[in-house]
């Protein structure tokens, strides 16, 4: 009981030294996924203003795996924003993986996390490279998904947010834990409701 409420105050004080920047790109996170529930090109200038915030708060708790997930973040939003975007301000339709991409999926998982992994544990002083790498490798494949709005994103996508919830919270982003926790149970219903998409169009084909 000692050792409970032991973390709860570490946690209460941890709430209490959050930093305004943290509250600006969690907020800008929350648009990005309720714009990509909704099936929205906003969702990518929304993510791009986030990842930047993020990506310099993971930078001051060497969370470095997730600053080059933020990168590739960044890049695959810029093509995604590409592929979406047309002059009706929406782009390619909601559609299932095919085989090649599913398999492709995979790979990229499994070369992101050892090669992460391998980077972290030779070149950086990160204290959690195993959880670090893995949390990227699941993101990395559901962001590519996602530009190529496959339904299956939202399963990598909260993959890496399952693992992802107790690395924020051991590394003290109290509203990043919170925020992820939040995109945890969004990504459900955006499944869900990709999922209706899918079977309105294929009544309708």
């Amino acid at each position: 009981m000692e050792i409970f409420n032991s973390y709860l105050i570490s946690i209460i004080e941890q709430f209490y030294g959050i930093k305004w920047l943290e509250f600006v790109g969690v907020f800008f996170a929350v648009l990005q996924v309720l714009f990509a529930k909704a099936n929205k090109v906003w969702l990518y200038p929304c993510g791009i203003i986030s990842i930047c915030i993020t990506s310099y708060l993971y930078f001051e708790i060497h969370l470095y795996a997730e600053i080059l997930l933020q990168l590739y973040y960044f890049i695959m939003s810029i093509y995604g924003w590409m592929l979406w975007k047309n002059k009706n301000g929406e782009g390619a339709e909601i559609s299932l993986s095919s085989n090649s991409e599913k398999r492709k999926s995979i790979l990229i998982v499994i070369v992101t996390f050892f090669l992460l992994y391998f980077i972290l544990i030779k070149h950086t002083n990160s204290d959690v490279p195993l959880w670090d790498a893995m949390v990227s490798a699941f993101a990395w494949a559901g962001m590519w998904l996602l530009a190529k709005r496959k339904i299956e994103n939202w399963i990598y996508l909260n993959i890496s947010n399952l693992i992802s919830i107790p690395l924020l919270l051991h590394k003290g982003l109290i509203l990043y834990t919170l925020l992820t926790l939040f995109l945890f149970i969004i990504a459900i219903f955006g499944y869900l409701d990709w999922k209706k998409i899918l079977k309105n169009k294929e009544l309708l084909t």
